[in-house]
């Protein structure tokens, strides 16, 4: 059962970041090239919006434009409709497609979500979370180590992440975006309630903020095939998956949460559930504890499926035939 927790902040890391992000940080007046432009457009009206309207009305303006999206979006719709079939082939055709149109609606909450991670405070978010679970942290803080919160790629994704930093210092090792605009104005966003935000290629950085005892955010569940990645059944098909977290946690010893957010109805907020440090973890077969964590993961996407990343081409593996996106544009253009 769901139940709001008190607010007991965890202790202050006495660590500085190997690399201040103050100091690293780009300026912007680098990003004033016309090409540009669309961008801050874009931002500087999303700003606007979740400055002037409440959650409800922003949640209400994402679901409008999730519904724009699914009418323009073929590619997208293509992708989630062949991620469905293969992992919930119960589903009939006007099933697939009735779940398609809610998770667009879900994706454009999203986009406002992100916006309230970047500009919204805690007196904004902090009514909005219903946490179970928290106490975990503590307990595996406890112990001196870090905590390595292990988060998968649902349409909640960057709302979670900022969620755990109102119940203690957190940092957050995310991927960069390909727009350097983007990836700028989002590593602030990301840095001003986090320790540290940590891009995927410092892997120097997570461990030092496990070995400091700080909780890490770390979601490893999108395909990965170069090292450290490995087939592992997700919904009963093979996907390249990263499969490091067992050697993280077996060199710092930090024990590993999972960690899943749920969207609620209405004015309802966020449901955040924090599960128990994973026993026996690691194991000897880091295959196997990928395979633990796809399981907890297949349980949600069965809970909440309209909010789990079905747009992302997570199957795609491989050699030939391991590309089931593929073969399915070749089907909807002959």
């Amino acid at each position: 059962m769901l139940h709001e927790e008190t607010r007991e902040p965890l202790s202050k890391p006495a660590f500085r970041p190997r690399k201040d992000w103050r100091a690293a940080r780009i300026p912007l007046y680098r990003f004033l090239a016309p090409r540009y432009w669309p961008v801050w457009i874009g931002i500087g009206c999303v700003r606007v919006i979740t400055f002037l309207l409440p959650y409800t009305a922003l949640m209400a303006l994402g679901r409008a434009f999730g519904r724009l999206a699914y009418l323009v979006a073929r590619r997208e719709r293509r992708i989630a409709d062949v991620n469905i079939r293969l992992c919930l082939p119960e589903l009939s055709a006007e099933e697939r497609r009735a779940l398609i149109k809610r998770h667009f609606l879900s994706l454009g909450c999203s986009l406002f979500e992100t916006a309230m991670v970047w500009w919204a405070g805690e007196r904004e978010l902090r009514p909005l979370m219903h946490a179970e679970g928290v106490e975990n942290i503590h307990q595996a803080l406890a112990k001196g180590r870090g905590a390595i919160l292990l988060a998968a790629h649902f349409t909640t994704l960057e709302i979670g992440a900022r969620a755990l930093a109102l119940y203690g210092p957190t940092s957050v090792m995310y991927m960069t975006p390909r727009n350097p605009l983007i990836a700028e104005l989002s590593r602030r966003g990301r840095s001003h309630a986090a320790v540290q935000a940590i891009p995927a290629e410092q892997v120097r950085d997570l461990l030092q903020n496990l070995k400091n005892n700080v909780s890490v955010w770390y979601a490893p569940d999108q395909r990965h095939t170069e090292k450290n990645s490995a087939l592992v059944p997700f919904f009963g098909r093979p996907a390249a998956t990263n499969v490091a977290t067992s050697r993280i946690a077996r060199i710092t010893g930090a024990a590993v949460l999972p960690y899943f957010l749920v969207r609620l109805p209405g004015k309802g907020g966020y449901a955040l559930k924090i599960y128990p440090a994973l026993e026996n973890f690691p194991s000897e077969d880091p295959v196997q504890d990928a395979a633990v964590f796809h399981a907890l993961i297949e349980k949600h996407v069965r809970e909440c499926p309209e909010q789990y990343l079905w747009t992302y081409k997570r199957f795609k593996v491989p050699g030939a035939g391991g590309d089931p996106y593929k073969s399915a544009a070749a089907k909807s253009e002959s």
